[in-house]
C-alpha cells in the first residue's frame, strides 16, 4: 500500500530526514519507534504532504510526494497529529461531522460505532471539545480522522499523556482498525502498547531508520534498545 524510498525532509535548510525507506502493507500495523527529534513525526508530515521533502512516496501505486494535504486525505490516507488539533469551540458531534467526506457512500464506520467504541464521547455528545479532558480529546481527534474513511492511518503519539486504562483502551481501537483492514502506522515513544500490537516495528535515529523487524527481534535486540530508544 504505502511504500517509501530514499525520503529526505527539510525544514528550510535544516535536513531532517536522511534516505528513509520502509513500507506498510494491507492490514498492518507497523510501529515507527524513536526518541524525540529522531524524525519520526517529520516522516509523518513528509507523507501528508505538510514538509518539503525529496524521494518517493507511493500511495497503491501512485506517487503522492508534492500533492497537498487535503489531496493525500481524499486519496484514503488519515492522519492523526500529536497535538490533537481538535476544533474547540465545536461540540464532539460536530468535530466529528467535520470527518467526514463529501459524499463518501458505503463508509465502513458511522457515529454509532464511534459511540459504541468510545461511549463516553456518546455521554458528551453535545459539549465543546475544548472542555474534555486530554484523553477524552484523544479519543475524539481518532474517531474524527476515522469519519474520513482512510485506508490507512497514521497516529502521532496516541497514548502521550493518557491514564494507562485509557492507553490499553486506544490499544483495543487500533487493533479494531485492523481488524476491519485498516493499516495502521504508529507513532511511539512507549515500546509496551507498541510492541503488543505491531506486526512489524523500526526505530529512526538522526533521520534514520536504523532497525526494522518483528517486535520479538527488537526484543532481542539489546543494542538497538540502549542505543536508540532506553533513555
Amino acid at each position: 500500500m504505502l511504500k517509501i524510498e530514499n525520503l529526505h525532509a527539510y525544514y528550510g535548510k535544516s535536513h531532517v530526514l536522511h534516505g528513509v525507506n520502509f513500507e506498510v502493507g494491507q492490514g498492518e500495523i507497523v510501529a515507527l519507534l524513536g526518541r524525540n527529534g529522531s524524525g519520526r513525526s517529520t516522516t509523518a508530515k513528509a507523507i501528508m504532504g505538510l514538509v518539503d521533502c525529496q524521494g518517493t512516496i507511493d500511495w497503491n501505486g501512485q506517487t503522492i510526494q508534492g500533492k497537498k494535504a487535503y489531496e493525500v486525505a481524499h486519496l484514503g490516507l488519515g492522519y492523526v497529529p500529536e497535538n490533537r488539533d481538535i476544533f474547540p469551540k465545536l461540540t464532539v458531534h460536530q468535530n466529528l461531522q467535520l470527518g467526514q467526506k463529501g459524499g463518501a457512500k458505503n463508509a465502513r464506520w458511522t457515529f454509532d460505532d464511534m459511540y459504541t467504541m468510545f461511549p463516553r464521547l456518546k455521554e458528551r455528545e453535545h459539549t465543546e471539545a475544548g472542555v474534555l479532558s486530554g484523553g477524552e480529546q484523544q479519543m475524539l481527534t481518532l474517531c474524527r480522522t476515522l469519519m474520513g474513511d482512510p485506508d490507512l492511518i497514521i497516529i502521532d503519539e496516541p497514548t502521550e499523556g493518557l491514564a494507562p486504562k485509557i492507553v490499553e483502551l486506544v490499544g483495543q481501537y487500533l487493533k479494531e482498525l485492523k481488524n476491519r483492514g485498516i493499516s495502521v502506522l504508529l507513532i511511539e515513544q512507549k515500546l509496551t502498547i507498541a510492541m503488543n500490537i505491531s506486526d512489524r516495528a523500526l526505530v529512526m535515529g538522526h533521520g534514520s531508520i536504523v532497525f526494522e523487524g518483528t517486535p520479538a527481534e527488537l526484543r532481542e535486540n539489546t543494542y538497538i534498545r540502549k542505543e536508540w530508544l532506553e533513555v
